[in-house]
C-alpha cells in the first residue's frame, strides 16, 4: 500500500545530525530564535516548560519525545520563572559537551537529550507545510532510543556514517510522526491516540498531512494521489473511491489537509517534479510523463506558473548549486 507520509519523508532526504545533552537546575530559562530546520528531543528526566512561539505552551516530562519540523522561536525554562538568556542555535551547535542551564553545580533538575538536522530537498518548505508545527508524543519507547542511535552514531566516525545517520533519521521522524498521527476514522471528527493513551479530537490537530491521514475516508484520496499521480484524477473520481459525495469529499479534504484536492495534487506534481529535474538525468519530457502531464509545453506552462521558474532554467541553477556545495 502506498504510504503518503514515507512519499514525504523520503522527498525531504533529512541529513546532517547535530546533538547534545542539555540539562538544567535551579530557576533559569533560555530564549532560541527561529531556526528554520528540524529539531527533536527526548526529556531523560525532570520536568521543564517551552512556549513556542504563536503556539500553547507546553510542559516536557521524562520520557516525552518533541518533534519540530520548521523549529520556530522559542523558549525553554524551569518550572520556576526567570528571565530568559538568548541563545543562538548556530553557535551552540559545533559544542558537543553537555549544556547546562542555571546552577552549575549540584546534579540537574531537568536533562533531556535534543538535535537538529537539515531536510536536503528542493522543495522543503511545501513538504514541511504538510507537517504539525510541533508534535509532543508521550510514552513510545521507541523513540528514546532512536534518539540515543542518533546521538551515538553522530558522534562516531566509522565508515558509512552518514548513510546510517541518514537511515535513523527517516526512521525516527517515521516514528514520531505515526505515533502522534493516531489510526484513521472513518469518522469527520473522529479521535485518535497519541502514546500515552489520552485522546485527542481531530479539531485539536493543525490541517496538514497528518490530520488527513487520520481520516479513513481522506486518507484513501491521498493514497490514490500518491499512488497514481500520474492519473488525471478529479474530484468526484476521489470521492467515489472514498465512497462520499462529491461535495462532502472536498470540505473534508480541505478542511483535514488545509488544501482543496487538486491543488494538493498540484502540490504533491510539483515536489516530486523538482525532485526529478534536481537530478538532471531526466529529459523534460520525460519528467512531464512521470508527474502527470501529456506534453512537455504544458508541463512547462504548469511548473513556470507554479515555481517561478521555467522547468530547464531551475534544473540548470539545482545543477550549478550542487556543484558549488
Amino acid at each position: 500500500m502506498v504510504d503518503p507520509l514515507v512519499d514525504v519523508i523520503t522527498l525531504l532526504r533529512p541529513r546532517a545530525v547535530f546533538s547534545k545533552v542539555i540539562s538544567g537546575a535551579g530557576a533559569w530559562a533560555v530564549r532560541y530564535s527561529a531556526f528554520g530546520q528540524p529539531s527533536f528531543c527526548t526529556m531523560l528526566e525532570g520536568r521543564c516548560l517551552l512556549t513556542v512561539d504563536q503556539q500553547a505552551p507546553l510542559t516536557l516530562e521524562a520520557g516525552d519525545f518533541l518533534l519540530m519540523p520548521a523549529t520556530p522561536g522559542f523558549t525553554l525554562s524551569s518550572p520556576e520563572p526567570a528571565v530568559p538568556v538568548f541563545l543562538d542555535p548556530d553557535q551552540t551547535r559545533d559544542t558537543t559537551g553537555e549544556l547546562r542551564h542555571g546552577r552549575r553545580s549540584g546534579p540537574p533538575d531537568v536533562r533531556m537529550l535534543g538535535g537538529y538536522f537539515a531536510f536536503d530537498s528542493p522543495d522543503a518548505a511545501l513538504l514541511v507545510s504538510l507537517l504539525p508545527v510541533l508534535m509532543q508524543v508521550r510514552g513510545v519507547e521507541r523513540l528514546p532510543v532512536l534518539v540515543q542511535l542518533v546521538r551515538d552514531e553522530s558522534l562516531d566516525t566509522r565508515p558509512g556514517r552518514d548513510l546510517v545517520l541518514r537511515r535513523l533519521v527517516e526512521i525516527l521522524l517515521v516514528e514520531a510522526l505515526r505515533s502522534g498521527s493516531g489510526s484513521g476514522s472513518d469518522s469527520a471528527s473522529g479521535a485518535s491516540t497519541q502514546g500515552d493513551g489520552h485522546e485527542r479530537r481531530e479539531g485539536d490537530a493543525p490541517p496538514g498531512l497528518l490530520r488527513g491521514l487520520a481520516d479513513a475516508r481522506v486518507a484513501v484520496g491521498l493514497r490514490l494521489m500518491h499512488g497514481e499521480p500520474t492519473r488525471a484524477w478529479t474530484v468526484e473520481a476521489l470521492a467515489r473511491q472514498a465512497a462520499l459525495s462529491r461535495s462532502t469529499f472536498f470540505e473534508r479534504f480541505s478542511r483535514t489537509v488545509g488544501l482543496p484536492p487538486m491543488e494538493y495534487l498540484l502540490s504533491w506534481r510539483m515536489a516530486l517534479a523538482k525532485d526529478l529535474l534536481a537530478r538532471g538525468d531526466l529529459a523534460i519530457a520525460d519528467v512531464a510523463e512521470r508527474v502527470g502531464y501529456g506534453s512537455a509545453s504544458t508541463f512547462s506552462t504548469a511548473f513556470s506558473r507554479y515555481v517561478g521558474v521555467p522547468p530547464g532554467r531551475y534544473a540548470r541553477e539545482r545543477e550549478a548549486a550542487g556543484m558549488e556545495g
